[in-house]
């Protein structure tokens, strides 16, 4: 079914409609994440009262946490391809999830439970739909797609920028319920916003028993050989997407942990501590500063005929990330000679890791539009971010492991493992393009032209 779709600035009017929706939404989602661990682990007779749990419980929560709301997609794209639609299920995803964060702001342990709940099934719903939406909005082979995605990774990612400064200083100073309070506040803002756009979004993420009858003739057909190839070199890119994630959701678990109690945070002539959560927003700014350059120079690259597929670009995005961690290696040696680390050294992880992000995680999402199976759109897209659950918790073990095994050698194996990874893949990309059958080939002719739904 072809869809007119109003165009702004180069792209369709319902791609910045999705990019302030998930904006707030990851506004909720990245705030809460900030204050998470930091909560569990204060002492509960501190001025700040946390739960006092230590480290390592802290940790293992949050990889379970992390886990099931990406592990939640799978039942949020079936809900979506089944019986409702991808608009639909957004919507159900943002009312649970102002819930969700909500009743975190009450002082109570079950309403923490409960709250955590909400949330992991908000984002099972709203997650994997919105991301779907996006490649919703372009024509099959419209080479505007990769940059729409990086555009909406951008949205992400101010939401993710904004979260870190705004939540975490309510968190840390004011209290913790406030700050996921706050969060609550955010994903209405963006529930309203999505509802209230949603005529730029006609034809887009509906329910299949909307569709046409030729339409719904191409989703009853059984999976042909092709489509059954583009399905397995998917699910064997989400490898590297578990690897991925282990490795950079260090973030919000032993790095915001490192962040806190080993570095070094005064500004001297200010006399003035960074607060720890601030260091969760500097991946997002460079996220919101590079995005752009980065997604015109694989454009320009693949304009001249160099290797630009999205399997190689996401090879390169844990190779980059990988290298990252060279830089905490660093720190943590820095911390074994005087005690303390400098700032700088996360601020150069967080600028490796951004830019392996930028390479692999925007290139992921679009790279599942343009080989998934009209019929599976979703689930698959499900499946991605299951997989990147899957990395979360591989994340949190091993933050967890780092506790009896040593930062440093965390930190340096992580670095040679995704190095390791990374050039295996790339050795081995050509028959692994082969099995998506031409489906990243485009046409000078699609571009600029209207969206399909």
């Amino acid at each position: 079914m072809e869809i007119q779709q109003k165009q702004l600035f180069g792209h369709p009017r319902g791609l910045y409609i999705l990019f302030l929706t998930e904006m707030w939404e990851r506004f909720s989602y990245y705030g809460m994440r900030a204050l998470l661990v930091l909560f569990l682990v204060s002492s509960v007779n501190g001025e700040n009262p946390g739960y006092g749990w230590t480290s390592s419980e802290a940790l293992k929560l949050y990889g379970i946490y992390t886990f099931l709301v990406y592990l939640s997609s799978i039942p949020g794209g079936i809900l979506a391809d089944k019986y409702i639609g991808q608009k639909k299920a957004v919507i159900v995803g943002g009312v649970l999830l102002v819930i969700g964060h909500s009743i975190l702001a009450v002082q109570n342990i079950s309403a923490f439970y409960i709250g955590l709940g909400l949330i992991i099934a908000g984002v099972g719903c709203l997650k994997p739909n919105i991301s779907t939406m996006v490649g919703g909005l372009y024509q099959k082979g419209d080479d505007r797609r990769d940059k729409g995605f990086t555009i909406f990774y951008i949205g992400i990612n101010v939401g993710a920028f904004l979260a870190g400064i705004i939540i975490g200083y309510v968190g840390e100073t004011m209290g913790w319920h406030y700050g996921f309070g706050l969060a609550g506040l955010g994903m209405l803002i963006g529930l309203i916003i999505f509802i209230l756009g949603s005529k730029d979004l006609k034809g887009v993420g509906e329910a299949t028993k909307t569709l046409s009858k030729a339409d719904q003739a191409v989703l009853d057909k059984p999976l042909t050989k092709i489509e059954k190839d583009r399905v397995l070199v998917m699910l064997l890119s989400f490898l590297m997407v578990i690897i991925f994630w282990g490795a950079f959701e260090q973030a919000g678990g032993l790095m915001n942990l490192y962040a806190s109690e080993k570095t070094d945070r005064v500004i001297g002539f200010l006399n003035w501590t960074v607060p720890a959560t601030w260091f969760q927003s500097v991946n997002s700014f460079f996220i919101i500063t590079l995005g752009i350059p980065v997604a015109a120079f694989w454009y320009n690259w693949k304009k001249k005929g160099k290797e630009a597929s999205s399997i190689f670009k996401i090879a390169m995005g844990v190779l980059i990330m990988g290298w990252g961690f060279l830089f905490m290696s660093a720190a943590s040696m820095q911390y074994q000679e005087n005690g303390s680390s400098a700032m700088y050294w996360l601020v150069l992880a967080y600028l490796f890791h951004t830019v392996g992000e930028l390479c692999a995680s925007p290139v992921a999402l679009s790279f599942i539009t343009k080989l998934a199976p009209l019929k599976y759109a979703s689930i698959m897209m499900g499946v991605y971010f299951a997989a990147t659950g899957l990395g979360n918790y591989v994340a949190a073990w091993v933050g967890v492991w780092s506790q009896t095994a040593g930062e440093l050698e965390i930190f340096m194996g992580i670095a040679i493992f995704c190095t390791i990874i990374a050039g295996l893949v790339i050795a081995i990309r050509k028959p692994l393009k082969r099995l998506t059958h031409g489906a990243e080939d485009f046409s000078e002719k699609t571009m600029g032209k209207t969206a399909t739904a």
